[in-house]
């Protein structure tokens, strides 16, 4: 028997009218939430705004964020059953989708309220596509912005508040209110900057598999020209973003960067705690040959 998603989460009074989730079977009974849980390093434990926070947090450590199927040529799949396979029974991560999507089953498996909704990074440009995947939750009286696919950013969730403000391993970020929608912004050069903007709009599966075909195949997306990987821990992140290996430190240090060639590839991967094999690290490192 299938488990189908029918939650509403109510807006705030300032927010737009809510509209009616349709029931929409998310084949969340598909996944195997002990694997998870073994894979993340936590317990099974019931909705609290603590246990939220310590599974995004382990989420967001332990599975990394990367492309490696789109340098590949491929469309990662949206189905729940491959999302599993890919990020918890073999030693590989994924895009905001991938992210997105597992941890909203995992969230709803353990008895959270979810909302799969979708941002628009780069919000302030023109044209910035509405293509990443992020989540909203409510736990008691409280709501909150989980967002574990998006690289380098929430390492816990954020309350859904206008003006809230958190640290996120020594990064912060916060949350401001205009109009309808809600804003991310994190601080860089003494201002605050829009990461991303979204509004509390649910989502269905066919809205994500149309965002994942544009960010997986068009050349205007930053995912099909490069390779990107980011790990993010509390006070620093790596990266490798194209030939580019860098790893940057909250508390003020400069970040220290080197370049990665084609035979370092595989050994760079497995640092990240990424693991490519057989014919696809062959076919992975003649693509990023091709970079260089």
């Amino acid at each position: 028997m299938s488990l189908v998603s029918t939650v509403t989460i109510p807006t705030t009074p300032a927010a737009a009218t809510t509209q009616a989730i349709p029931a929409i079977d998310w084949q969340i009974d598909t996944l195997d939430l002990d694997a998870y849980l073994r894979r993340v390093g936590l317990p099974a434990e019931p909705p609290s705004a603590q246990a939220l926070s310590a599974l995004h947090e382990a989420h967001v450590r332990t599975i990394p964020f990367e492309n490696i199927d789109v340098i590949l040529g491929r469309t990662p799949s949206l189905e729940l059953a491959d999302i599993a396979a890919k990020l918890v029974h073999r030693q590989r991560g994924g895009y905001c989708f991938e992210h997105g999507l597992l941890f909203a089953a995992v969230l709803e498996r353990l008895g959270y309220e979810v909302r799969r909704c979708v941002a628009r990074v780069g919000f302030a440009k023109p044209d910035a596509p509405a293509t990443h995947l992020m989540l909203l939750t409510r736990v008691g009286g409280d709501r909150f912005l989980v967002d574990v696919g998006f690289g380098s950013g929430l390492l816990t969730p954020l309350p859904l508040t206008d003006g809230a403000s958190t640290d996120h391993g020594g990064w912060p970020f916060r949350l401001r209110r205009d109009d309808r929608f809600w804003l991310l912004e994190k601080p860089v050069d003494g201002a605050w900057r829009v990461e991303h903007g979204f509004d509390e709009t649910p989502q269905r599966p066919i809205d994500y598999v149309v965002g994942n075909h544009f960010v997986a195949t068009h050349s205007r997306s930053p995912f099909t020209r490069r390779l990107v990987v980011q790990r993010k821990d509390r006070g620093h992140v790596r990266k490798l973003t194209g030939r580019g290996y860098q790893v940057e430190y909250a508390d003020g240090r400069p970040t220290e960067a080197r370049t990665v060639t084609a035979d370092k590839l595989e050994d760079v991967l497995r640092s990240l705690d990424i693991v490519v094999d057989g014919d696809d690290l062959a076919r992975l490192r003649q693509v990023y040959a091709g970079e260089e």
